[in-house]
């Protein structure tokens, strides 16, 4: 019989229970290989749980994790297209911040019973999903968390955004795990005045973070399939999120 390769997965939409027991839906990528993983909860960006989200999920499960991305959107449009759903989303106000925050320990909750899961937990998002991560970050259990242009954790919200995207920088406190931050210089939302705030926030706190701002990169470098699309930062990007959640998942 042969044995699955090192990078060989598994990728498919699931259901999991999200906050107040909800049935959400999600979509889970893993090893086919046996061993022990680390789990990792990806957040997608406003414009919902797209292709491009599913593809970051199978690259992080390729390189040895289990990794779910709960579906935030379900309740307001469920099985409808991305761009629906998140219009159907922004018009109901956006995620309310207890709801991700159940979500995502739904999520968890999840990657725990999988098999080989060695209970270290990571978090990630883009864009509205990097404050989204580091939301969730502050506010449950995790060992490592990375937050890719995240907007308006420190910063106020331009007219015309979802009511539930406020500042939550007073919960900085709270951040249970070290951070890395990925940004682009050239971003409006976080501007490198926000990015530095947090900066100087965390210092002050002492919690652990590593920040990396791209001097010719703005929102969405990571996007194959955007204009915003810059390959020497999404490279070196990559290359950072992968060791860091080597050091900090795998046992």
């Amino acid at each position: 019989m042969t044995r699955p390769g090192s990078d060989a997965i598994r990728a498919e939409t699931i259901t999991i229970n999200g906050h107040g027991g909800d049935p959400i839906e999600a979509y889970r990528a893993g090893p086919l290989a046996d061993g022990s993983r680390g789990g990792i909860v990806w957040i997608h960006h406003m414009p919902g749980y797209d292709r491009e989200t599913k593809e970051f999920v199978r690259r992080l499960a390729v390189n040895g994790y289990h990794v779910v991305c709960p579906n935030l959107y379900s309740r307001e449009a469920p099985g409808a297209d991305p761009d629906d759903a998140a219009a159907a989303a922004r018009a109901a106000g956006g995620v309310p911040d207890e709801r991700l925050v159940g979500d995502v320990a739904g999520a968890v909750a999840h990657l725990g019973g999988l098999p080989g899961a060695n209970g270290k937990f990571g978090i990630i998002g883009h864009c509205s999903g990097g404050r989204h991560a580091f939301l969730a970050a502050c506010s449950l259990p995790f060992d490592a968390a990375v937050d890719c242009y995240g907007a308006f954790i420190v910063e106020d919200p331009p007219e015309g955004m979802p009511k539930a995207m406020q500042p939550i920088l007073d919960l900085a406190p709270n951040l249970s795990a070290p951070l890395l931050g990925l940004f682009g210089a050239l971003d409006r939302f976080p501007t490198p005045a926000a990015v530095a705030t947090l900066d100087a926030e965390l210092t002050r706190l002492g919690k652990p973070h590593d920040f990396h701002s791209y001097d010719d990169a703005g929102h969405s470098f990571f996007s194959v399939d955007r204009p915003a699309y810059r390959v020497e930062a999404a490279v070196d990007g990559w290359r950072r999120i992968d060791q860091f959640f080597a050091t900090h998942l795998k046992g």
